[in-house]
């Protein structure tokens, strides 16, 4: 048993490790650009722009903290849904800053890098009910975080070399 936990213990420091370096490759591509660039090159013609990836990686930060903290001081709780579309719209993603998003974002994973690191083994064993997977424990929240960043990674290069 005492394997399996110090496996467990490794995995998750390795996540948390993961969503500091995924963050740090972002700010290596979208930090080159300017605010112009960042609202001018698109996922396709009705894709989102670098500019609203971005922000929607930042809103989303904050989304998944939150989500996380639920799942910490409440007993399996509904974890509520957002529609992303709807966000990029009613925040005028568009009109931001691309420093400014990037900065809050970096703010916003500090903190998160900081809230998984102090979780114990019986918060990692904490869940709740996600609005797109069911059963979500707090391991999948720190997986997600990661994972989401490369998703849009990808995306952002792939702009980036098509542009």
């Amino acid at each position: 048993m005492k394997e399996s936990a110090a496996a467990w213990n490794a995995a998750r420091a390795r996540q948390v490790i993961s969503m500091r370096l995924t963050l740090k490759s972002l700010g290596h591509i979208v930090l080159r650009l300017s605010d112009e660039e960042a609202r001018s090159l698109r996922d396709g013609a009705d894709g989102w722009s670098i500019m609203e990836i971005v922000c929607h990686l930042r809103d989303f930060d904050e989304i998944f903290y939150q989500r996380a903290q639920m799942m910490l001081t409440q007993e399996h709780p509904q974890l509520p849904a957002y529609d992303h579309e709807a966000m990029a719209i009613e925040r005028n993603y568009q009109a931001d800053s691309l420093a400014q998003a990037y900065d809050a974002l970096r703010t916003s994973r500090a903190r998160f890098v900081d809230f998984f690191k102090g979780l114990s083994e019986e918060d990692w064993a904490r869940g709740g009910i996600h609005p797109e997977r069911d059963s979500f424990s707090m391991t999948d929240a720190a997986m997600q975080v990661p994972l989401h960043d490369l998703d849009h990674i990808e995306q952002i290069t792939r702009v980036l070399a098509s542009g």
